[in-house]
This record gives structure tokens, sequence and C-alpha cells, in this order.
């Protein structure tokens, strides 16, 4: 296959100069309907039907959802629209402006993950002849990158409908079929306030929250003695206290206390579980410290995603790379296509090491491989699916 590169770079320049930042800040957060509107159009010349879908209760964010072909099978392209914030100062060219330097393709979201989709559309050039037996998706999901709201979506309406889901999140082209979890969790503790020279006139939080802390990495001590995965690399399961707020004064008893933590589950755990088990564990605390303790979620959080190294997907996938699935520490929304009954993995280019930083890019290098993994998956998935060879 002849990969056209300024083809490649055209298409990704063009997404790239869309900004669709996605940010718990509404500041910083942004729609994601011209970056569809690019990709349908482009779509809809190759012949797919292509759905723009409002995310419920998301103003300005969309999910797309283009299908060339049908039957009962077939294959999910997947990827998302977003982006997280830049720091404009830092980056040596415009993060909305493609730049090419040393091999290297520059811009923000050109890796993570701008960068699959003209990668898609290559291999659906390269095969634009051959008739397809299932059907194939392309999608294109929004805030992957703050709440995953598109995929669970998605996810709660029950489509796209496909036996196989590939993300093409960036993995150096190695395809992976394990991630941990995240939950990312707020507990707030509410005393009351008083003069500092007589204790029995307030409840102190952050001496409740002490004894929450301590509650907690009791809690991680169980849950590593308990878990282990060899499959990663970090093989149990991690809680983070990451930041922590509280009082105004040190003469004034503190009335408040806040603290923020994630917890990173292994496939076979369940955030619903953990976060009911740390529930029952915060309440004898505020029974005995007189204070009200309450534990929210900073996102509703992802869940642990394994797929069967059995399965016909991984197979596939490890015979056109060459190699062996593995785990990745960061999250996806792999989980969530494959709760629609589709056999899922993350394969695509480009590193996660480039992602979320100034100076994003994708190496040149890993596009033409890329594309013929994809036509690869294509052809035994959608045009000869009788055939997986």
């Amino acid at each position: 296959m002849t990969f056209d590169l300024k083809r490649y770079r055209d298409q990704l320049s063009q997404l790239v100069a869309q900004p669709s930042v996605s940010c718990a800040d509404p500041n910083w957060d942004m729609g994601n309907k011209p970056v569809l509107d690019l990709l349908a159009t482009w779509l809809e010349e190759r012949g797919f039907s292509a759905e723009i879908l409002p995310v419920p209760d998301k103003p300005n964010k969309f999910n797309l959802i283009a299908t060339k072909g049908s039957g009962s099978g077939g294959l999910v392209l997947s990827g998302h629209s977003d982006t997280v914030p830049y720091d404009d100062n830092r980056w040596q060219s415009d993060p909305f402006e493609l730049a090419e330097r040393d091999g290297k393709l520059y811009g923000l979201g050109a890796t993570d993950m701008k960068g699959f989709f003209p990668a898609v559309l290559a291999a659906i050039d390269a095969l634009s002849d051959r008739p397809l037996k299932e059907p194939l998706i392309v999608l294109a999901t929004a805030d992957e990158e703050s709440s995953m709201s598109g995929a669970r979506a998605l996810a709660d309406q029950g489509h796209p409908r496909g036996r196989y889901a590939v993300i093409g999140e960036p993995t150096e082209l190695r395809p992976v079929r394990m991630h941990k979890g995240i939950m990312m969790e707020s507990i707030r503790v509410r005393g009351s306030s008083g003069h500092s020279s007589n204790p029995a006139l307030g409840h102190n939080a952050l001496e409740a929250m002490h004894s929450v802390m301590s509650e907690l990495l009791t809690f991680r001590g169980e849950l590593q003695a308990r878990y282990r995965h060899p499959g990663f690399a970090v093989d149990l399961p991690t809680m983070n206290l990451g930041c922590i707020h509280g009082g105004d004064n040190p003469n004034r008893i503190c009335a408040e206390c806040e603290l923020h933590f994630d917890l990173r589950a292994l496939p076979g755990m369940d955030n619903d579980e953990l976060r009911r088990a740390i529930d029952l564990r915060l309440r004898p605390i505020a029974e005995r410290s007189g204070t009200d303790i309450v534990l929210s979620e900073l996102f509703a959080g992802v869940e642990p995603f394994e797929e069967p190294e059995t399965s016909e997907l991984v197979r596939t996938c490890e015979r056109l790379t060459g190699q062996s699935a593995e785990a990745v520490a960061f999250a996806t929304e792999a989980p969530f296509l494959q709760s629609l009954g589709m056999q899922t993995l993350v394969l695509g280019p480009g590193s996660i090491n480039q992602a979320h930083q100034p100076d994003e890019f994708i190496d040149i290098g890993q596009l033409a491989p890329s594309v013929d993994i994809l036509c690869g998956l294509i052809e035994q998935l959608c045009i000869n699916p009788d055939s997986k060879g």
C-alpha cells in the first residue's frame, strides 16, 4: 500500500485547527461539533452514512457515528474528538497550526488523538474498491479528556453495535487489552468551630480527617494484600491522597476539611463496590468525632478493563502487529464499548508519552504502519470475515 503523507497531513492540519478542548473548568471547556462536521463530510464522501448525535445534558457536545455496510457483525474504529487544555506560552509553534519538524507532526491533539482519524481515512481509501460483507463503523466521541460523557451516553443508548471495537489511543501500535480503572473522590468533613482554648466548644474537622486518612491507608493496604495482577507494571491497586484543604486560623477549631484522592482498581474489581466499602468505613468515624462526613464523586469514574487474551480480536491484532497484547496505566473508553457486547481493544499510532504536554507530536514513522494494520483489520473483520487467517 502506498501511503499518501500529503493527504494525511492536510486532514490532520484541518482537525488540529478546530479547537475542541474539554475540561471540568468552564473557562476552558469548548464544543466539538466543528471537528465532527469535518469527519462527517470526509466519511460521507466515502459512502458512509453519518449521524451527529447530541450528548444529553451537555450543550455543544456531540458524538459521531458513521456507518458503511450492513450485517450483524462488523468493526468499530473509535476515537475521541476532544483535547486537553494547553500551555500556549510553552509551545514552540501555534498549537492549532500543524507544524512538521524532524520527522514529527506537531499540534494539539496530533497524537491524542486526532491523528488516528486520517489514518482511518487512508485505510478506507486503500480498500475503497473492496465490498464490505460486514459493516465498518467510525465513531468519534466527546469529552473523553474530562468526563467521558460521550462514551457514557452511547453506552446508555445502546449503540453503536458491532462485533469488534478498536480504540485508536496512542499505544505505539502495540495492542492493549487491559487497563486499570480510576475513581476520583472527595471526602468532606463538617464539624463546628469554636475558640481553640476549649476543645469542647467545637468539633474539629481536621482531627476527624486525620482518622479518615488513616482509615483510607488501612483500606489501601488491605486491597493491595488481596489483589495482584501480573500483567501490570504496578501490579496492585493504588490509592493517592492528592490534596487537602481545611481550617482558617491556628486559634480556631477547624469546622470544615476536604480531601481529594484517587483509586485505580485492577480488572476484577468494581468501582461501586469500592465506593460503598469506603463509605461504610467512614460512618463510625463520623459518629465518634461528632462530625458529618460526606463521600462524593469528583467525576463518575472509569471501570477497569480487560479483554480476554483468547478473544478473536486480541489474536487478530497480535497477528497484524507481531506483538503480544499488554496493559497500560491510563484509562480509556474501552469499558463503555465493551459493555455494549463488543470485543474491544486499544491500538493506535503515537505515544502516550507525548500527550498532555507542550509540543505534542505524532511520529511520521508510525503512520504508514498504522494504516497497514487498519487495512488488515478491515480486511479480516469486514471484507473477508469468514477467513481470519
